[in-house]
């Protein structure tokens, strides 16, 4: 079993902004599967457990604020028995170009609280992340007020596809695997 979780601040407030990229994309994981994320008070995320070929999936946000993701993370993963393994989170990345989309098997935070979190209290990085990419604040801005904004509207009209394109590299990683996935989406 899969647990596929998307990195955000819970909220109507953050809820369209760079920071709850990972929440869109399940949203539309969710869409795709027919299901319905509901709250799960054992976790402290909303949930659903849907079929994506053959394997058995976990679609998850967490409840809590990103610093904090990584106790809902692990209790998620401990409630239905997935390795951290077979951890796939999604994230925004500002090291990666808007619209930039990669994938990988461990390695580091990159600064980024929501990773450090999960990392802390599953005592691995060897989870599969999908990096969202949002790029860099323009000018002085500070970065921790630039991934609390919106998308730009001219990100706002690429942002459909790119979420289509991530929500398929997921389905990939579960239906071919990682390595074969990593190929395919780096090839485009």
């Amino acid at each position: 079993m899969y647990a596929v979780v998307g990195l955000g601040n819970p909220g109507e407030k953050y809820a369209r902004t760079r920071h709850n990229v990972g929440h869109m994309l399940i949203d539309v994981l969710t869409a795709r599967s027919g299901g319905t994320l509901k709250g799960h008070r054992a976790t402290n995320t909303h949930a659903v457990g849907v079929r994506m070929g053959e394997e058995r999936i976990i679609l998850a946000t967490s409840d809590s604020y990103m610093n904090t993701s990584g106790g809902p993370v692990k209790k998620l993963l401990d409630y239905y028995k997935v390795d951290p393994e077979n951890l796939i989170v999604i994230h925004d990345d500002l090291d990666l170009p808007f619209g930039t989309l990669k994938l990988k098997r461990g390695g580091g935070e990159g600064g980024h609280n929501g990773l450090k979190s999960i990392t802390s209290t599953t005592g691995t990085k060897s989870y599969i992340r999908l990096r969202f990419g949002i790029g860099r604040p323009p000018g002085g801005q500070d970065p921790a007020d630039y991934v609390l904004r919106p998308f730009s509207s001219d990100e706002r009209t690429d942002l459909p596809a790119l979420l289509e394109r991530g929500a398929d590299a997921i389905e990939d990683v579960l239906a071919i695997g990682l390595d074969k996935a990593t190929t395919r989406l780096h090839s485009h």
